[in-house]
């Protein structure tokens, strides 16, 4: 497996990294602590070392496993985490949200299940609508000037709050973000509207959750497999418009001619498009097949025909600057050359 730096960081990681979400059955669907240690021990074997759980995984469960698998080599681990959404079925007030208290009561019950002194990239999993960004990045530089996390990111923020964020962070010299963490996939491609390039223009790392689509993108749904639709109830994406089933038939019919799995064909143009996926699998087989994606590259022509089969509106006000692209840069926008960085 390849490495990657994490954004304007100096922490390496790898190509892609382990969602421990299905670690333990807390949930009633997962992996029990045999089948959880058979993919931890694949992946560390293909070289991976970047872990991404949560204290809602499994309710605690995962964090437990995870805690222990990485006890033997921990300083080899790059280990994240994630607060705001409690993790028992149950959390009350004081123990969900983005505040700086239940920031810090999270963040040392976690360190306990982990058996850790620092979370080495701690998310706020997912804003509460209600915490300004000015206490969620007070609290986090907190955490690092005492130790207990290294690094600090966002997940599932919109890019209006990461920019705060990371403009708040900059301007007083305190604990910068990071990454971001969201979903991203041939079904879901939304972020590419303000997410990413905000990301670009602030040297943030993309770390991409659900690159299968909950299992869309494998065909099983199309074979009448259940997977998650049975074990939870839901999966992620569905095939439920004109856009998803013309992205599936590209994806598979891509699959047919390379020889390829649609999972890693799926994963691959991920992976070409700069992502850090997550890898979520409940099983070892799941995982082996999804790994082989690192070397399995697409060429120009399948990107292109899997861009346009996935291809979203951009809506307002991209359409409207595109469409004024040529007149904004004078008639000669054709004979410019524009540079590769994004600009903020």
């Amino acid at each position: 497996m390849r490495y990657r730096i994490l954004g304007q960081t100096g922490l390496r990681v790898s190509t892609f990294a382990l969602g421990a979400a299905n670690f333990g059955t807390g949930w009633g669907y997962g992996s029990d602590r045999a089948d959880a240690l058979k993919i931890y021990t694949r992946y560390r074997a293909a070289g991976g070392n970047f872990i991404d759980t949560a204290d809602q995984y499994q309710f605690g469960q995962s964090e437990q496993m995870v805690g222990a698998f990485i006890a033997s080599e921990r300083d080899e681990i790059v280990l994240a985490t994630k607060f705001s959404l409690g993790d028992r079925p149950d959390s009350g007030l004081q123990h969900t949200g983005n505040s700086r208290k239940a920031m810090l009561q999270s963040v040392e019950a976690s360190l306990r299940r982990l058996a850790t002194d620092r979370i080495d990239l701690l998310w706020v999993h997912m804003p509460d609508g209600v915490t300004p960004m000015d206490e969620i990045m007070r609290g986090l530089d907190d955490l690092a000037r005492t130790g207990k996390i290294l690094y600090a990111g966002l997940s599932d923020f919109p890019a209006w709050r990461v920019a705060t964020a990371a403009l708040l962070a900059q301007f007083r010299g305190s604990t910068p973000v990071a990454a971001v963490q969201l979903e991203y996939s041939l079904v879901e491609r939304t972020a590419e509207r303000e997410l990413l390039p905000m990301a670009a223009a602030f040297g943030l790392a993309t770390v991409g959750w659900s690159p299968l689509g909950g299992g869309l993108l494998t065909g099983k749904y199309r074979r009448g497999e259940s997977g998650r639709a049975q074990g939870l109830g839901a999966v992620i994406r569905t095939e439920n418009d004109a856009r998803a089933t013309a992205t599936l038939d590209a994806v598979l019919a891509i699959a047919d001619e390379t020889g390829l799995p649609a999972s890693q064909v799926a994963l691959a143009w991920v992976l070409a498009k700069g992502m850090l996926p997550v890898l979520g699998p409940r099983t070892d087989e799941q995982l082996a097949d999804n790994l082989r994606a690192d070397d399995a590259g697409l060429s120009a022509h399948h990107m292109q025909r899997l861009d346009e089969a996935s291809a979203v509106p951009m809506g307002f006000p991209h359409e409207m600057v595109a469409a004024s692209r040529d007149r904004l840069a004078g008639g000669k926008a054709q004979l410019t050359d524009f540079p590769a960085q994004a600009v903020r």
